[in-house]
């Protein structure tokens, strides 16, 4: 299923990355940065808070912290992911030792999984062999229905899809399971990246890698293979939905029967398709991309059976090349690391296996290492050594205050009426917030693990994986269920109503049990006003209070809302963060949206846990002061240029320096805070300041 539409059903995720390492072990009592939390000897105090936001909070660090050579970007966040990752090296350091052939325990599962990708000597002598099953049903495919049978594989194997599958909450009966289709077909990150000029070397990287793919498994005539595999897939780029027309809920969600998709796709072998899925008796399935799938079955049709097999060739190659031989690898990464990232060095082996085992950043990016893992296996391990319950209350207490503050916010705003005032209070209520970890752990008895075979172990990971996905259907939703993993530095609003924070992000710059309260307000709260504010952005707000895709907005009402949003997409939009690369604000709308609102909720139940005292100055920084500063430092980091490209021709959220200036500078307390005057840069004049939540 391609990620988009996955992103669409868990509504939003704060952020990606991973990178730069730090140790978290701070001592008891004392917050790992600066006296109170705040590392104040980051900041610029030669640039005014009015001119750069961000600079003032980070600039000093911004000038002399180096991005590593084997990272795309370098980020307070980011050495969060790498604290993470020390900690799941030790675990499954110590899961590896004197592991046995096929173990039967959580943890030598772990183990094996992470000695059979370390086993370099094993996997060089293998090459592509493990592959080979894969590449000969492709060679034996006659017809266009065996091509469609094999893309009912991708979701358990390395095969492509020109449609992609997924199940989720249904959004029209959110007490049953539904499954969704979307378009899928492309190897590059982005339509964008085919059609606009500005990536055609990318393009042209990406047919020379595939190129090299197919000649190191032995395609007959390889370049000129890759040539029709590009030309094939820029006309899929072509039929496809932008990433802005995929953001529109209402718009992605239209069930059929399986004859009705059949009837709008003719030639594409749905039944075969999904049969190979283990899906064959289901009858209903919701179309994402409605007017592209009859292109895109077109196409096919259209297209020589000879390019459709190089295509499906070309994507189970690029799908191993992470766990393959070296020439693979190396390949691997110079595509997608280093062309589409910028990042100059290949990861260690050790790093590559930890995210081989416990799965990557699996939130926007179609990712090779999201599929076949034992992620959350990991988790269980991770959260057994590493989260304490005293962390879980005191988040719980934030949320607690943020999620009051939101109710105070929404029963008095001056745009908002009665009617949908009421629906808005009541879907605030039925949001649940879940801390940590899933309270049922998953269960991987019978998925079995060797220590000699990495490429035997992604498969049955993936394919258990996929089998507990399709179990699912029909339903009842199990609504203690997680959609994100315990070890996962991030959190995020899902289908189900349900806010999460998993263990992953609950540690210093986000929350810090030592740091001063402000601090914590600022980024914890604003990432936990952040999440609630997304059920209520310009996706969000189409789901009512039962979870279900319907319009709860009176029209005047739904009119404010949409002026206001179009107010803030034209600001961000103005945003370059490189010359003549503009933040597109129509993309990004929904996390600038709950940015906004999350900041707004975490300044307001700071003022809140005052109970009326006045706040205590730090610093001499005042409490306000300190809020907006905790946001700041959260987002404190660098990305490689080529990183920054692809974040704003496909990630749904903004460069994080407009995620500081862009939402600051529509807070009128922040004005107050910092004495910024009419003339400074980042100054918007009362009337024009966007103010939504």
């Amino acid at each position: 299923m391609n990620a988009r539409l996955l992103a669409m059903l868990c509504t939003a995720a704060l952020l990606a990355g991973s990178a730069h390492a730090a140790d978290n072990g701070n001592a008891a009592g004392k917050p790992q940065y600066g006296t109170f939390g705040l590392d104040t000897t980051g900041m610029d105090s030669s640039t005014r808070p009015g001119d750069d936001f961000f600079r003032y909070a980070n600039g000093h660090w911004l000038d002399h912290t180096p991005i590593p050579a084997d990272k795309p970007a370098v980020s307070l966040r980011l050495a969060m992911t790498d604290a993470i990752e020390q900690r799941l090296h030790a675990i499954m350091l110590a899961a590896a030792t004197h592991v046995a052939h096929q173990p039967a325990t959580l943890d030598g599962k772990v183990g094996a999984f992470f000695a059979s990708f370390m086993d370099d000597a094993r996997i060089e002598a293998l090459g592509d062999k493990p592959l080979a099953p894969q590449l000969d049903a492709v060679r034996a495919a006659k017809t266009r229905d065996d091509l469609a049978a094999l893309m009912g594989r991708s979701n358990r194997d390395f095969e492509g899809a020109l449609f992609g599958i997924g199940i989720d909450v249904d959004l029209k009966d959110p007490s049953r399971y539904a499954l969704y289709a979307g378009q899928a077909g492309l190897g590059l990150p982005d339509r964008d990246y085919y059609l606009k000029p500005e990536f055609a070397a990318q393009k042209a990287a990406y047919e020379a890698y595939l190129g090299k793919l197919l000649a190191l498994s032995g395609w007959q005539d390889p370049q000129a293979a890759a040539k029709a595999v590009v030309a094939f897939e820029t006309q899929v780029a072509q039929a496809s939905w932008t990433n802005v027309q995929q953001r529109d809920p209402v718009a992605v969600y239209n069930p059929m029967t399986i004859a009705e998709l059949e009837k709008l796709t003719p030639g594409f072998a749905w039944r075969r398709y999904l049969a190979e899925a283990g899906l064959g008796d289901v009858q209903r399935i919701v179309v994402g991309e409605k007017s592209a799938f009859p292109k895109l079955a077109a196409l096919y049709a259209a297209t020589p059976i000879a390019t459709i097999k190089a295509w499906q060739a070309a994507h189970i190659l690029d799908n191993t090349a992470f766990y393959l031989s070296k020439p693979y690898a190396d390949a691997y990464f110079q595509m997608h690391d280093k062309t589409l990232s910028g990042q100059p060095e290949q990861a260690a082996r050790w790093k590559r296996g930890i995210r081989a085992v416990s799965g990557g950043d699996c939130g926007f990016a179609d990712r090779v290492d999201c599929f076949g893992n034992l992620n959350w296996a990991v988790g269980q391990l991770y959260t057994a050594q590493y989260f304490p319950p005293s962390s879980k209350a005191k988040i719980e207490a934030l949320v607690a205050n943020v999620k009051a503050a939101y109710r105070a916010r929404i029963e008095h705003l001056d745009w908002m009426g009665d009617a949908t005032r009421a629906q808005a209070l009541k879907k605030l209520d039925t949001y649940t917030i879940k801390v940590g970890y899933p309270d049922h752990p998953r269960d991987y008895s019978n998925v079995v693990v060797r220590d000699d075979d990495l490429v035997g172990n992604v498969l049955r990971a993936g394919a258990a994986d996929w089998a507990f996905q399709a179990a699912r259907l029909p339903g009842p939703v199990d609504r203690s269920a997680w959609s994100m993993t315990p070890q996962t530095n991030d959190a995020y609003n899902g289908s189900l109503r349900d806010i999460v924070f998993p263990a992953g992000i609950l540690q210093p710059p986000i929350f810090d049990a030592n740091a001063d309260d402000a601090i914590n307000y600022g980024a914890i709260g604003g990432v936990i006003g952040h999440e609630l504010t997304h059920g209520f952005d310009d996706e969000g707000r189409k789901i009512d209070a039962a979870g279900a895709l319907r319009d709860w907005w009176t029209a005047q009402d739904a009119k404010r809302f949409e002026e206001r949003a179009k107010r803030l997409g034209a600001q961000y939009s103005a945003f370059q963060p490189l010359p003549g690369v503009h933040v597109n604000g129509d993309l990004t709308m929904g996390e600038n949206i709950a940015d906004l609102g999350g900041l707004t909720l975490a300044l307001d139940a700071y003022h809140a846990s005052l109970h009326g005292q006045p706040a205590p100055v730090l610093g001499g920084l005042t409490g306000d002061q300190r809020v907006f500063l905790g946001w700041a430092q959260a987002w404190r980091g660098k990305l490689r240029e080529d990183a920054i490209r692809r974040q704003v021709a496909s990630d749904p959220h903004s460069p994080r320096q407009f995620r500081v200036n862009g939402v600051v500078r529509n807070i009128d307390a922040w004005y107050a805070a910092f004495d910024v005057k009419p003339g400074e840069k980042l100054y918007v004049a009362p009337a024009d300041r966007v103010r939504i939540w």
